[in-house]
């Protein structure tokens, strides 16, 4: 009975805060009707109707508003300094690169900038209807300029420069300068197409030539060529036994390949169909975007759904709509590969890399839609499709003066069995020339068949379950003398397999605890004392293991149960969210439709030792040089991301293995051999290289001096791409896609080194 009046009270309190001097209109969320109070916008020049804020719009900004306010885990409520960063997060949505609007068009709107979350808790989100009309004007005068400015030959030999990434400098101070800039944009996109053309133009005439080659020394060897050059009596005795009807089969010719655009043609026709989508957006489609800038300012992985947006969310996931495997994000108006999903389509094909940038997409039937400047919740829909249907994607590669790529992906959906963990025994050499057996198991996530447990299955599929299999499979070899656990790319997943799969190397005690604004709940180890492997264990992580990885890395070095190799640190996601249909709050301020969901972090992880993995993630014992220390990943590059603090410890007891005594020595001979080792080198010659190049602030407006500087990019990525691989074999192999990989995978190779030199520290501490 207590409960239900505390639901009750905080529902009565939760409808006391909402309601308001408004009046709820028959208007849909579609933003159908408006008040008439709304102010006015920039309409269209088609003679669309201006956008404006439905009553149900302000309905649910209030309950966002107040829902946030006493939901989320910062319990922060809305003040002046919430107000003046969704003030200027809302212009960057809009104008990441800094494109399009001017300081005179900050200057207009600044008036409201101490009061817009204010104003937003309320209910009135005027505000983003007046940006964004502007924001259209704008780019409909954009598309203007640049069918005027490409009306004309353009030069692209420039001693001019240009900062494609203007996120950080001043906006323009009018449109006078805003046009400059616009010029100067039009030709880096020039240069840039150009630069493209150029390189597929050489990588065909390549694989020509490599085709032409094998063709040539096959005819050469071939016997079955020689036999076919016989007399043209015999050639002609064959063709007259031949059935009547039947001509012999020539083989076919190549079509030529269809006339492409000029650089000048697509680059309008791309122009054109930017401006074209934000035209076409509705008034929901502009509350979606506000709504979750407003959540966004409380930490990066809140958001909001529109009712459009989840509707289609849950016909997608329906119908199997699938996609390529990649986590993406915006940057500067491209959308940013984050991570490849272990399993799918781009991490089978392996061209793609985190840290590269689409800013197009091609749809089988050739349609082709630009993504520069577009939300990435709008890019999903386009890569999105049916499973076995192509999508090309326009990638720039990492670096300011790569010229794009194309990549075709075949979408698939990406299955569990495709993330499964593996492994294997490999036999490695330790400094002594002693052989040592060390088994290695790859996990690409931590998962669990959630509905095959409920059921209650007994061979339901988890990740602990088949570590635990193949630690058994790997004993039965014999057992082996170390265990690697590589964690490299493993984003996290279930919470609870973390905890059950560091139960399977602890005798017991706890392994996290999860705050939330109420209490703190620890988990622990339930297996009744199980460990399935007792030996010398490490764990191999990057910048891209997050969450579960992280809790279960962080519970292995608190425990000082095995050692942790890898990046400088992990991604550092220590936060949890929550998903809530907002319908539940409106339905009773008499709004009837469909109000679209919320998502609120409300929780966070902290490791047994107190200290939370948000922001820091987890430091290794011993760190590898990496490139991830020179590129925008991990938690602390978002904007807005919750903060790192502590909490009190909880009663653990580390384990005696010895690791806090080795480490220094482990440490100088990883170092050692780092400084021998030609692949290390390289590595650390080309992050200096490519420092640079991520540094570099201005490009150049000139197609000749790109081009040079293209090709040193690209030798240094190429480079890159011999050394760093994460094959778990070091011989020649074939990927998933069929194409051979050739080299080791430096940093397992690394780590084997160094859990010899930690066996053989064993052994000399338990000689008598």
């Amino acid at each position: 009975m207590k409960k239900n009046w505390k639901a009750f009270a905080v529902l009565f309190l939760l409808l006391l805060g909402l309601l308001g001097c408004f009046r709820i209109s028959a208007g849909s969320f579609s933003g159908e009707k408006t008040d008439r109070g709304a102010e006015k916008t920039a309409a269209s020049s088609a003679g669309k109707k201006a956008l404006a804020p439905s009553a149900d719009m302000k309905v649910v900004a209030k309950v966002v508003a107040y829902t946030t306010e006493h939901s989320h885990f910062r319990k922060e409520k809305i003040n002046e300094e919430i107000s003046r960063a969704l003030f200027d997060d809302y212009f960057k949505m809009l104008d990441p690169g800094r494109n399009f609007f001017t300081e005179k068009d900050i200057a207009r709107f600044s008036p409201r900038r101490d009061r817009l979350a204010f104003d937003l808790s309320t209910g009135d989100i005027s505000f983003a209807f007046e940006v964004f009309g502007l924001y259209a004007e704008r780019l409909k005068n954009y598309e203007k300029f640049v069918n005027s400015f490409l009306s004309t030959p353009v030069s692209l030999s420039s001693s001019e420069t240009y900062v494609p990434n203007r996120s950080k400098l001043p906006w323009c101070a009018n449109e006078k300068e805003l046009k400059t800039l616009w010029r100067k944009r039009i030709i880096n996109d020039l240069i840039l197409m150009n630069m493209t053309d150029r390189a597929e133009k050489e990588e065909r005439e390549k694989a020509a030539a490599e085709k032409a080659s094998k063709k040539a020394a096959a005819e050469k060897t071939s016997k079955k060529a020689a036999a076919e050059k016989a007399s043209e009596k015999t050639a002609a005795e064959k063709a007259a036994k031949k059935p009547a009807g039947k001509e012999e089969k020539k083989e076919e010719s190549p079509l030529p390949p269809a006339k492409k655009r000029s650089p000048e043609e697509r680059l309008k026709k791309r122009v054109h169909q930017f401006v074209q989508y934000y035209s076409g957006m509705e008034s929901r489609d502009v509350a979606e975007l506000f709504l979750t800038c407003f959540l966004q300012v409380y930490d990066p992985h809140s958001s909001y759904m529109s009712p459009r947006t989840q509707e289609d969310f849950d016909i997608n996931m329906k119908l199997s709509l699938v996609g390529i495997g990649a986590v993406l994000t915006n940057e500067d108006g491209y959308t940013k590969i984050v991570k490849i999903i272990p399993g799918g389509p781009a991490d089978k094909d392996g061209r793609l890399k985190a840290g590269d940038r689409i800013d197009g997409v091609t749809q089988e039937n050739g349609e082709h839609t630009d993504l520069m400047d577009m939300p990435v919740s709008k890019v999903v829909n386009f890569i999105r499709g049916k499973a076995g249907t192509k999508v090309t994607l326009s990638v720039l590669e990492k670096g300011n003066t790569g010229a794009r790529k194309s990549i075709t992906l075949v979408r698939a959906e990406v299955k569990l069995k495709d993330s499964e963990a593996s492994g294997k025994i490999r036999k490695v050499k330790d400094s002594s020339g002693k052989e040592r057996k060390i088994g290695v198991i790859t996990l690409p996530s931590f998962y669990i068949d959630f509905e095959a447990a409920f059921r209650g299955d007994r061979d339901y599929k988890s990740s602990t379950r088949d570590v635990l299999r193949i630690i058994g499979e790997l004993v039965r070899e014999g057992p082996p003398d170390g265990l690697v656990i590589d964690l490299r790319g493993n984003g996290g997943g279930s919470l609870l397999e973390a905890v059950t799969l560091t139960g399977l190397f602890i005798p017991s005690g706890p392994v996290v605890q999860v705050r939330d604004p109420k209490n703190t709940k620890v988990d622990s180890d339930r297996d009744g004392g199980l460990v399935a492997y007792p030996g010398p264990l490490a764990v191999l992580t990057n910048r891209l293991s997050a969450s579960s990885a992280e809790i279960f890395t962080g519970a292995i070095q608190d425990y000082r149960r095995g050692l942790v190799i890898g990046d400088r640190r992990t991604h550092g996601k220590g936060t949890v969210q929550t998903v809530s249909d907002l319908g539940k709050y409106t339905s009773f301020l008499g709004m009837g439709s469909a109000a679209g969901s919320l998502k609120l972090t409300n929780a966070k992880f902290y490791r047994i030792n107190g200290e939370s993995t948000q922001l820091r993630g987890v430091v290794p014992d011993i760190i590898l040089p990496s490139f991830s220390e020179l590129m925008d990943l991990g938690e602390d590059k978002l904007p807005h991301a919750m903060a790192w603090d502590k909490i009190d410890p909880v009663s653990y007891v580390p384990l005696r293995t010895g690791i806090p005594q080795c480490l220094p020595f482990l440490r100088e001979q990883s170092e050692k051999r780092q400084e021998k080792e030609p692949d290390f080198v390289t590595l650390r010659r080309d992050m200096e290289s490519y420092r640079k190049i991520r540094d570099k602030k201005e490009v150049v407006l000139d197609l000749q001096k790109r081009w040079k500087e293209y090709q040193a990019e690209k030798k240094l990525f190429e480079e890159q791409e011999k050394i760093l691989k994460t094959d778990q074999d070091e011989d020649t192999e074939k990927s998933a896609s069929g194409r051979e990989k050739k080299g080791t995978d430096l940093y397992l190779k690394e780590t084997l080194s160094i859990m010899c030199d930690y066996l053989s520290w064993c052994d000399r501490v338990r000689r008598p």
